[in-house]
């Protein structure tokens, strides 16, 4: 029984990553998207939340978690954040071994995973995607965010693996540094790369 190429899909914040995902999903290859599922699990209603509030009081509403207020409990708390993540990674994990039995049938899926190489999760899938730009590039996307400041995307950039270990560490790089036609353009290359049997 054959079973399809895993792509881990990664690439550090405002490289876009969740463009090139979309661009996967648009050619029909299946996309687990580990942060949608994290937020539907932290939504109205949500299978985690009884646990992030046990966890982190206060930390929760009838909206589901406050994302700002739980991360204010956990910035800068290694200890904190890995109490959280003890809650949410084997839930992700079991969102992801369904979708990857639901999916058995197609050739590739795309594992959409933001911190691919930070939590170990390179060793689970069979060919390691990243999406990279200019780091110019990169610090104007994010800084055009809401809320977002120099100080919050220097913190984040030193959690995640940088940008140049990434691509080092990938099987294919996507270059998102170029127009939106051009990487789709690459997308579609890619996919018909890894469909193509090997010789």
């Amino acid at each position: 029984m054959t079973r399809p190429t895993i792509i881990g899909l990664t690439g550090s914040i405002g490289m876009g990553k969740s463009t090139v995902a979309d661009m996967f999903e648009r050619a029909g290859i299946p996309v687990f998207d580990a942060d949608a599922e994290v937020r539907a699990m932290q939504g109205p209603g949500g299978e985690l939340n009884a646990a992030i509030e046990s966890e982190f009081p206060g930390s929760t509403g009838p909206e589901g978690v406050n994302r700002d207020a739980l991360g204010k409990l956990v910035f800068g708390d290694k200890e904190a954040l890995a109490r959280l993540e003890a809650i949410v990674h084997p839930a992700v994990g079991a969102r992801r071994a369904q979708f990857l039995a639901d999916n058995a049938d197609a050739p590739i899926i795309v594992f959409d995973i933001p911190l691919l190489f930070e939590r170990g999760g390179h060793e689970a899938v069979d060919r390691v995607v990243v999406v990279s730009a200019p780091a110019e590039a990169q610090r104007e996307r994010v800084l055009a965010r809401p809320g977002m400041t120099e100080e919050k995307f220097e913190h984040i950039l030193s959690l995640q693996v940088p940008d140049a270990e990434k691509r080092a560490r990938a099987d294919h790089v996507i270059d998102t540094g170029t127009t939106l036609a051009e990487t789709e353009a690459q997308v579609k290359e890619l996919i018909e790369t890894l469909e193509r049997p090997s010789e």
